[in-house]
C-alpha cells in the first residue's frame, strides 16, 4: 500500500558523530554506479543507508524511504554531504516525504554548479599549479604536496559539511515545523524551476529543416518554433517521455526510442 508519511511518526534518536562519519566515507562511492537513467541515485542511497536504517525501525517506512531515495539524483560529489545532513535530519523528524523530496531536488542543482566552481575551477588549478611548479624545478615533493593540500581541503569540506548540514537541518526543522506546507510548496517550485532549466539546457531537440519557395526561405526552428516558445520541442519531448514512463515503459525503451528518432532525423537531415 502506498502512503505519504511514515507509519511510525515518532522522531528517531539523534545520529552520532560516528554514524555521520561513516556515511561521509560511504559518500566517496557516490558515483560508483553512475548511470544515465538515475545518475548518482544508487550511490546516494548507499551513502545514507546506515542513517535510514537507524531512523526507520519500521520495515515499511524503511522500504518507502529507500524507494524514494532511488529517484534521480545528481550533484557535486564533494558537497553531497551537506544535502545528506539536511535530508537525514528531516528523515529523523519524520517529515513529509514530499518535503524531503522537494528539498533534495532544490539543493542538488545549485550545489552542483557551486562545487565545480570552487573545486574544479579554483582549488584544483591552484594546488596542481603549486605541485607542478615544484616538480618542474626538480622537487620530488611536488606531486605529494598537490595531493595532500587538495585532499586536506576536500576531506575537510566533505566531513565538515556532513556535520554542519545535519545540525543545521535539525535546528531549522524545529523552527519551521509549523510552516512545513509552505516550505514544501517553495521547495517544489524551486525544484520545478531547476528541472525546467535542465530541460532547456540539456535536451537538444532542434529541427534543421528549411522550407524554400523561390527565393524565400523559412527556417522551421528559428522562424516558427522559437517564435512560438523557445525550447518548445525539448519540453514537448520531455513531457512525452514522462507520460510514457507513467504508462509503464522502461527507461531502456525510452532510450531506444530516443536513439531511433535521432538516427532517423540525422539520416534525413531534419534534426
Amino acid at each position: 500500500m502506498e502512503f505519504k508519511d511514515c507509519h511510525d511518526q515518532t522522531p528517531a534518536p539523534d545520529l552520532t558523530w560516528k554514524q555521520l562519519r561513516q556515511m561521509g566515507w560511504r559518500s566517496l562511492f557516490l558515483q560508483a554506479s553512475f548511470n544515465y537513467e538515475r545518475m548518482q541515485a544508487a550511490g546516494w542511497l548507499y551513502s545514507i543507508l546506515p542513517g535510514l536504517r537507524h531512523i526507520h525501525q519500521n520495515k515499511k517506512d524503511l522500504s518507502k524511504a529507500m524507494k524514494d531515495h532511488l529517484e534521480f539524483f545528481n550533484t557535486h560529489p564533494f558537497l553531497v554531504t551537506f544535502i545528506m545532513g539536511i535530508i537525514l535530519a528531516m528523515e529523523q523528524r519524520k517529515e513529509d516525504r514530499e518535503a524531503i523530496r522537494g528539498i533534495k531536488i532544490a539543493t542538488m542543482g545549485p550545489l552542483g554548479g557551486i562545487g565545480d566552481a570552487l573545486f574544479y575551477l579554483t582549488l584544483l588549478p591552484i594546488t596542481a599549479g603549486i605541485g607542478a611548479s615544484l616538480a618542474i624545478e626538480g622537487n620530488f615533493l611536488g606531486p605529494f604536496i598537490f595531493l595532500i593540500s587538495f585532499n586536506i581541503i576536500h576531506f575537510g569540506v566533505r566531513f565538515g559539511l556532513m556535520n554542519y548540514g545535519y545540525k543545521m537541518g535539525v535546528k531549522a526543522i524545529a523552527k519551521i515545523k509549523e510552516g512545513t506546507k509552505q516550505i514544501t510548496r517553495a521547495a517544489s517550485i524551486v525544484g520545478l524551476t531547476v528541472v525546467g532549466g535542465l530541460i532547456a539546457t540539456y535536451v537538444a531537440f532542434n529541427v534543421n529543416y528549411v522550407w524554400k519557395s523561390g527565393e524565400a526561405k523559412l527556417n522551421i526552428q528559428t522562424d516558427v518554433l522559437d517564435q512560438i516558445m523557445p525550447a518548445m520541442l525539448p519540453l514537448a519531448y520531455t513531457l512525452l517521455m514522462y507520460w510514457l514512463l507513467k504508462k509503464g515503459r522502461s527507461p531502456l525503451t525510452l532510450i531506444g526510442i530516443t536513439l531511433v528518432i535521432g538516427l532517423i532525423g540525422s539520416y534525413f537531415k531534419i534534426l
